[in-house]
């Protein structure tokens, strides 16, 4: 697989406006200019916002839609709630990867390998979006990809998974050596190492999670991000007065020929949140009517959207609202039912005091007391289903990051996780009332691969068909 690296990069950082000082010396011609004439930092920005493209973008769109937080209403969103999607879909998403993400960051540690910050950062998107893609599309091109082979052949998936974990160890290992420095091509943390070594971490335990080695999960996320001012997100900027570019990428879509077409409104992730709801989650120890005017979406106005989609409100990639529900999960499972409490209790404290929503909704009302372990008895607050102790606090721990998580791969990631706990844990993962056919289980390939790669899969595999992951 051959890239034109420096066409890439042109592209990516020419589209953001705000990157425009990056290329200011820089002649359009690709043909016209060397590839050693251009610092190697330079490619970061190309990556970082193309992982920003991919996370926040169409494909966690249509991962909301599959896993019951977002609704399709009309023209191609309907079709894709519907669970009717065609092979091309997905084509923006993987050339975001394989041609917006992998060739910048793996030119980085080709050509500097000796700049441990620029390393480290680099490696860790390399890993947070080929993990990504396997958990995704199951089997992907991985080790032969950016050589000189024309068609990579297509890695298996739990392989790949093991792959990132150790190309994670790496950026670990070189980050642990760096020293921040000020570094403006870095749009998530400016050039500050700590932060970037914190969502190694809880990368790394997002895919032991993926992989249910939760002990594994509950060491990484104890060294991953502990305070939400340092999560990874995308954080828009740009003229208020232009309603598209640089902006919020579920606002952007709220304009134009799109208008209408996707939101929030009677989602079950939003029943979930209202209070005039037979599955609301609300009891005398919570109150969800901050979160629900926060994820509300009005579909076809975008300036009316003062929460999730507005304009310049910032998207979520890597989180310590992750983190912390990975150790509250994870906690229960390997350290004991008192540990996971406390890690629930302590993220619902954050809750309390309303980090999960902006200042517009900050005044209305959101309560989050601790629970105590009797709530999690038989016929007690949290158990009305007959469940363990253990498996009642799984099941809130689990409900919380579906909402939580809301905007990334996240949710759909755990729905096909759990799904054998399913029955056991009492978890409704949603299945779309129009085609109650089943539940989607993966993305299929894309024309732009299938098209031009000999060893993609002949025969597609139906997104119903489970991943050899969670087989």
């Amino acid at each position: 697989m051959k890239i034109n690296l420096l066409y890439t990069l042109v592209v990516f950082l020419m589209l953001q406006t705000s990157c425009e000082s990056l290329v200011e010396d820089i002649n359009n011609d690709p043909n016209n200019i060397s590839i050693d004439d251009i610092p190697a930092s330079s490619f970061l920005t190309g990556a970082l916002l193309a992982t920003a493209s991919f996370h926040c973008g169409h494909a966690s769109r249509i991962a909301g839609m599959w896993s019951g937080q977002l609704v399709g209403y009309t023209a191609v969103h309907a079709t894709l709630y519907n669970y009717n999607i065609s092979s091309a879909e997905l084509n923006d998403a993987w050339n975001l990867v394989y041609l917006g993400i992998l060739p910048n960051v793996q030119h980085i540690q080709k050509t500097i390998p000796d700049d441990v910050l620029l390393v480290g950062i680099s490696k860790t998107i390399e890993a947070l979006a080929i993990s990504t893609m396997a958990s995704l599309f199951e089997h992907i091109p991985y080790t032969e990809i950016n050589t000189d082979i024309e068609d990579p052949k297509f890695d298996d998936q739990i392989e790949v998974l093991t792959k990132t974990l150790k190309v994670l160890d790496e950026a670990i290992t070189t980050l642990e050596k760096a020293e921040s420095r000020v570094l403006p091509e870095d749009i998530y943390f400016k050039g500050n190492a700590e932060k970037w070594l914190a969502a190694a971490h809880t990368i790394k335990a997002r895919i032991y999670l993926l992989k249910r080695d939760y002990a594994n999960a509950y060491n990484e996320a104890l060294q991953g991000i502990s305070n939400a001012t340092n999560n990874m997100q995308f954080i828009p900027r740009g003229d208020k007065n232009v309603t598209r570019g640089d902006k919020n990428l579920f606002y952007e879509l709220t304009f134009g020929p799109r208008s209408g077409e996707v939101g929030s409104r009677n989602s079950y992730m939003m029943q979930l949140l209202d209070s005039n709801s037979t599955v609301y989650r609300g009891n005398v120890k919570t109150d969800e009517s901050a979160r629900f005017g926060y994820y509300t979406i009005i579909e076809n106005t975008g300036n009316s959207n003062l929460g999730f989609a507005s304009q310049f409100e910032p998207q979520n990639i890597v989180t310590y609202q992750e983190n912390q529900l990975i150790l509250a999960e994870a906690g229960v499972r390997v350290q004991g039912f008192n540990i996971g409490l406390q890690h629930l209790n302590d993220y619902r404290a954050f809750l309390n005091e309303g980090g999960h929503v902006n200042a517009n909704f900050k005044n209305l009302p959101h309560v989050y007391l601790p629970y105590e372990s009797g709530d999690f008895e038989v016929n007690e607050l949290e158990n009305s289903n007959q469940l363990t102790p253990s498996n009642a606090l799984i099941k809130e721990i689990i409900e919380e990051k579906y909402l939580s998580a809301f905007g990334t791969f996240l949710p759909f990631d755990d729905a096909r996780r759990l799904r054998k706990l399913e029955t056991l844990l009492n978890i409704p993962f949603p299945v779309n009332n129009n085609i109650a056919i089943g539940h989607p289980e993966r993305f299929p390939y894309p024309d732009v691969e299938l098209n031009a790669n000999i060893n993609a899969p002949k025969l597609v595999p139906s997104i119903f068909k489970k991943t050899a992951l969670n087989e």
